[in-house]
C-alpha cells in the first residue's frame, strides 16, 4: 500500500525538522501544510532535503481542519491508500504510526485513532485541564458521532483509508476548524465505517495547546448538536 502521512504546520519552526526526519521509511509521501504560520516555519520546511517531502502553504491561517483538509485533498490526488496525520510539534511518536496503518493495510477497520487513555503511566504527563475537557468531549462525541466504543476523540494521531477519505466532505472539515477530529467520526459514522482504537501513548514536554477553552465553549457545542 502507498502510505503518506500529513503533518498541519503552525508554529513548528523548532520541531518539524525532527518530526519529518522520523517519519518512518515505509512512507511514501510526506505532505507538510504551513497553516500561515508567522514564525520560520516555511524556512524551516524548504531547508529539509527529502524527496518525500511536498511542502503546500497557506496565505491566510485555517486552523488545523483547514490545513489538514488541504493535505488529504493533496494525498487523494497522488492516489496515497493510507493516509496518517502527524502533529508537527513532535508529541506524536513516530514508531506509532505503523499501530494505525497496520488495521487498515489487514483489510480490519477504516480508521484507525489513537488511544492515550490506554497508558497510564504516559497518561500521568498529560495536563490536568487536558485530561478533563478530553473525557467531558468524549462523552458527547460518543453522544452526537453514535460511536459508543471510541473513546478520546480529540487524539489527531488517526489513518484514513482512500476509499473513506475520498467520501469526506473536505470542505465542511475545513470550516470545523478544532473541531475536525469529531467532525471526522460524525462523517465516518454516517458512511458506514469500521473505527478502532489504537493504544498509543502521548509525550507531554510542555508544550503550549493551540485549543483554547474559550474556543471550545464558544463553538463546540453548536457543531455538536449540528453533527448529531
Amino acid at each position: 500500500s502507498r502510505i503518506g502521512v500529513v503533518i498541519p504546520c503552525y508554529r513548528t519552526e523548532q520541531s518539524i525538522a525532527a518530526v519529518v526526519a522520523g517519519i518512518p521509511e515505509y512512507v511514501d509521501t510526506i505532505i507538510a501544510v504551513n497553516d500561515a504560520s508567522p514564525d520560520g516555519t516555511q524556512a524551516a520546511l524548504e531547508a529539509i532535503a527529502s524527496p518525500r517531502l511536498v511542502v503546500l502553504r497557506h496565505e491566510h491561517n485555517q486552523g488545523v481542519g483547514g490545513a489538514l483538509a488541504t493535505g488529504y485533498a493533496e494525498a487523494l490526488r497522488r492516489e496515497l491508500e493510507v493516509v496518517v496525520k502527524v502533529d508537527g510539534d513532535g508529541q506524536m511518536a513516530p514508531e506509532g504510526i505503523l499501530a494505525l496503518v497496520l488495521p487498515i493495510v489487514e483489510g480490519r477497520c477504516d480508521y484507525a485513532k489513537g488511544n492515550r487513555f490506554l497508558h497510564a503511566r504516559e497518561l500521568r504527563g498529560m495536563p490536568a485541564l487536558r485530561k478533563l475537557g478530553s473525557v467531558a468531549l468524549t462523552f458527547i462525541t460518543k453522544f452526537a458521532s453514535g460511536y459508543w466504543q471510541v473513546f478520546d476523540p480529540q487524539n489527531g494521531f488517526v489513518a484514513i483509508s482512500r476509499d473513506h477519505l475520498a467520501s469526506l466532505d473536505l470542505e465542511r472539515l475545513r470550516s470545523r476548524r478544532y473541531f475536525f477530529e469529531n467532525e471526522m467520526l460524525i462523517q465516518l459514522n454516517v458512511l458506514g465505517a469500521r473505527v478502532l482504537d489504537c493504544p498509543m501513548p502521548a509525550r507531554y514536554r510542555g508544550e503550549a495547546s493551540s485549543m483554547k477553552v474559550s474556543r471550545v465553549l464558544l463553538y463546540f457545542p453548536y457543531f455538536f448538536l449540528h453533527g448529531f
